[in-house]
């Protein structure tokens, strides 16, 4: 288990985040931070990612550790590396070593930490042994998948308050991960001439991110299939007149993440109806971070990109009729059918392990209305989110060739029109945006995104 280095700015951050919890709550919280699941048999197992919400407050990717949290103080529960460990991984750090490094105030055995659980409240860890451990420590179960009652679920939204925004420690993580990823796309697109498969391309980027000693903080999407919108199969050939989408984004050391898509011509240069539906694309999406201010509501944020695309479609005779009209009856959907984004942080969806309690309002629940129903974030904009801004077009087959859909948009859409467009499968640009208090800053501005810079970064 490497450890990475802390500094004392971030062990101040997670004090401060601990007193931050306890200002909240009134009772004691354990968080557990998972640990490695076998790939076949024990010792080959799946890379290891720790839990986000013991990340928050540990700010370091232990594995088989937990953390007691009450009145500001944390106790760090794992067992020292036993003798036999250092033949195959090295001289670890033991137990009093790593809790000096994240400033806990206790630092005991895991076998201890049965005596502390009484009327301590937690959050589910996505790995099946954990979460066994979890229910026979606590005496209830602790199910990823179960409802949060009680006060496990003051504990989620607590955690949500302190989440939502990001302290500075988090920022320097968070801006680490954006330049990384932006360095990655550009490789990828430098790389894609001399590339005969997606998984060429996709093994350039990555390598950006594996040199600075980050990893993807999702399985990346590099694809000249993207109307498959979470495409990860990579042996498709590279022909002249694709469009190659790639979504792929770094997470730090610590577990902080980017997400950053875009969108570029195999050949180095746009065919005249790819540019026109890419800038319809960058339209709405520059109309979106335009938006961006404190008190903005989100969910508006995402009708206006709706609207845009609407309104560029009809101006390109592929729908017909008033654009808002158009966003009333969800034709936009055709074309636009997920959400303009979502929170970014600790994990690329932030905190969607705790399902919509994050992304959601109190009191606001998932509209059923085909587009809005993947909205993934529905709340007011305050200074300290990070959010993703996304827009895309798409020409999904599940979507454009359902008899009902045909029936019901068969006086909106113009289909010989549409048919011009078939070297136009999926177009998405996404870039990492931070409210702040005067508007926004685009993490990832580095990265160009208009047609023109595009094409000249493929031909370097």
């Amino acid at each position: 288990m490497l450890i990475p280095q802390t500094s004392s700015s971030l062990v101040e951050s997670l004090r401060h985040r601990r007193e931050k919890l306890a200002n909240l709550i009134n009772f004691p919280v354990i968080l557990w931070s998972g640990g490695n699941s076998p790939r076949n048999f024990p010792a080959n197992s799946f890379p290891f990612r720790a839990s986000s919400h013991f990340l928050y407050f540990a700010g370091l990717p232990l594995s088989k550790a937990a953390i007691r949290l009450q009145a500001g103080k944390l106790e760090l529960f794992m067992e020292d590396p036993s003798p036999s460990s250092a033949l195959w991984h090295g001289e670890m750090p033991t137990r009093e070593e790593i809790a000096e490094k994240i400033g806990a105030d206790v630092a005991r055995p895991l076998t201890e930490l049965e005596s502390g659980v009484e009327d301590a409240a937690t959050i589910a860890v996505q790995d099946a042994a954990t979460w066994t451990q979890q229910s026979q420590l606590l005496n209830r179960w602790i199910l990823p998948q179960s409802p949060l009652q009680g006060i496990d679920l003051e504990l989620a939204e607590a955690m949500v308050f302190l989440r939502l925004t990001h302290d500075e420690a988090a920022l320097v993580e968070l801006r680490k991960a954006a330049a990384v990823t932006v360095k990655a796309h550009k490789v990828g697109m430098a790389a894609t001439p001399q590339a005969k498969l997606e998984a060429e391309v996709r093994a350039a980027m990555e390598g950006v991110i594996i040199a600075n000693n980050m990893t993807t903080s999702y399985n990346s999407i590099v694809t000249v299939h993207g109307e498959v919108l979470h495409n990860e199969h990579y042996h498709h050939n590279l022909q002249p007149g694709d469009l190659l989408l790639a979504d792929v984004g770094a997470e730090t050391q610590i577990g902080w993440a980017s997400d950053v898509t875009r969108t570029w011509p195999v050949s180095g240069k746009f065919s005249s109806t790819q540019r026109d539906i890419y800038n319809v694309v960058l339209a709405a999406h520059d109309a979106c971070i335009a938006k961006i201010h404190p008190g903005v509501e989100y969910a508006d944020i995402h009708l206006l990109a709706a609207t845009a695309i609407a309104e560029g479609l009809v101006d390109l005779g592929i729908l017909k009729g008033n654009p808002q009209d158009l966003v009333d009856i969800d034709a936009h959907a055709l074309f636009f059918p997920h959400g303009i984004g979502h929170l970014l942080g600790l994990d690329v969806h932030d905190m969607e392990d705790l399902g919509d309690l994050a992304g959601y309002e109190a009191g606001r629940t998932r509209s059923d209305r085909f587009g809005f129903s993947y909205l993934r974030l529905n709340r007011p904009l305050r200074p300290g989110m990070l959010v993703t801004i996304e827009p895309g077009f798409y020409q999904v087959p599940a979507i454009l060739n359902d008899a009902n859909v045909r029936s019901k948009y068969q006086n909106v859409v113009n289909w010989q029109r549409l048919s011009d467009f078939a070297d136009v499968r999926g177009i998405r640009i996404e870039d990492d945006v931070l409210v702040t208090t005067e508007g926004s800053e685009v993490l990832t501005a580095a990265l160009p995104n208009d047609a023109d810079s595009i094409e000249n970064l493929v031909n370097i």
